[in-house]
């Protein structure tokens, strides 16, 4: 399994002293933090995309190429690209590049976004909503087989045989297919026979175990190899000495965040006892010390059939830059070992 770390740039203030980073003192705490995910052995980092005050993230494969030239071995996506209101010939040029600088590191996360943000901002419709997502996966995988694309669609000019340069050095450039919880895109992603990244914020991992099931089971009666058909999850996670401390720092950020966010769409606002119970064995937050979080890990890999990747998403909280650089240190050093060993007798330890 891999493990890794995603991040969407959040403009966030200093706990300890209430100040607002500058963009400038963010981008470089999230520079270092790519740096150190890679130095201690972490298997991939993830920029998302939103196009909001609050994130540094419009340009993800900017930030994910200043990385490529900062680490070694770590691979770098998009968590996620916000292809329906992308181009996907601009999409396939960035990261084919970004492919290139990083020796053969990119990836691709497809998805259509959890804000709606980028549609008036692009001129789009959110009517069209499914309809570009999925004209627009069609081009981007077309691209990908093909430099020279012959393709016409509802929402894009047609391309007539132009090429499509550069071409990246990984063949094919992986692309993951991400969702929510629309059994919709559990099958286009199984019929097309692309990896699945989950985003899990909530609730309890085991009940997507349905959507998953359905997923595999949609790319086999599609003629695609099991062994190709991935799936990650995308997980609000944290580490840190012990489970309490861990749990107390992210707390007070992750609940602004989340009430936040709620004034948008109706939810009611966080409290203590939620984010506690949501922390617990079957909950969705990996929050904790490496002992608890690799158990839970282990858990999830069991409950939902096997999982070839897992990213925590630890910037919804207002955390110091020292202590995301000591979370991100410890899911390294030590719970990816916890986890790694326990893999082969999962079983005995989810039970």
């Amino acid at each position: 399994m891999e493990l890794g770390v995603d991040s969407f740039a959040a403009a966030i203030s200093d706990p300890s002293t209430g100040r607002t980073l500058t963009p400038v003192e963010r981008m470089h705490h999230l520079l270092e933090e790519m740096e150190l995910a890679d130095r201690v052995g972490l298997d991939v980092f993830g920029i998302g995309e939103h196009h909001r005050a609050e994130f540094l993230d419009s340009a993800p494969a900017v930030i994910l190429a200043a990385a490529a030239a900062r680490t070694q071995r770590i691979r770098l996506t998009s968590a996620v690209t916000v292809l329906s209101a992308a181009d996907p010939v601009r999409v396939f040029q960035e990261f084919a590049t970004l492919d290139l600088i990083s020796n053969g590191r990119a990836e691709i996360v497809a998805g259509r976004g959890s804000f709606v943000d980028a549609f008036p901002l692009f001129g789009l419709s959110l009517d069209d909503y499914d309809s570009l997502f999925a004209e627009k996966l069609d081009l981007l995988l077309a691209i990908r087989e093909n430099p020279n694309v012959r393709w016409a669609g509802q929402h894009r000019p047609p391309l007539t045989g132009q090429g499509v340069f550069p071409r990246p050095l990984q063949d094919p450039l992986p692309i993951w297919v991400g969702v929510g919880g629309t059994p919709s895109s559990f099958v286009r992603a199984g019929k097309l026979g692309l990896p699945l990244m989950v985003a899990i914020i909530g609730g309890e991992p085991a009940r997507f175990r349905p959507l998953i099931d359905l997923y595999r089971e949609t790319g086999r009666r599609s003629g695609h190899n099991p062994k190709q058909l991935h799936v990650g999850l995308h997980s609000i996670g944290f580490l840190g000495e012990t489970t309490e401390a861990a749990a107390d720092e992210f707390f007070p950020g992750y609940a602004h965040t989340f009430t936040e966010i709620g004034k948008e769409r109706g939810w009611s606002p966080t409290t203590r006892a939620h984010f506690d119970a949501q922390r617990g064995p079957t909950g969705a937050l990996m929050i904790g010390d490496a002992e608890t979080v690799a158990k839970k890990i282990l858990y999830v890999n069991e409950a939902l059939g096997g999982i070839s990747r897992l990213t925590f998403q630890m910037g919804v909280s207002t955390v110091s830059h020292a202590a995301m650089m000591r979370s991100i240190e410890i899911l390294g050093t030590r719970v990816a070992p916890l986890v790694r060993e326990g893999l082969p007798r999962a079983g005995s330890i989810a039970g």
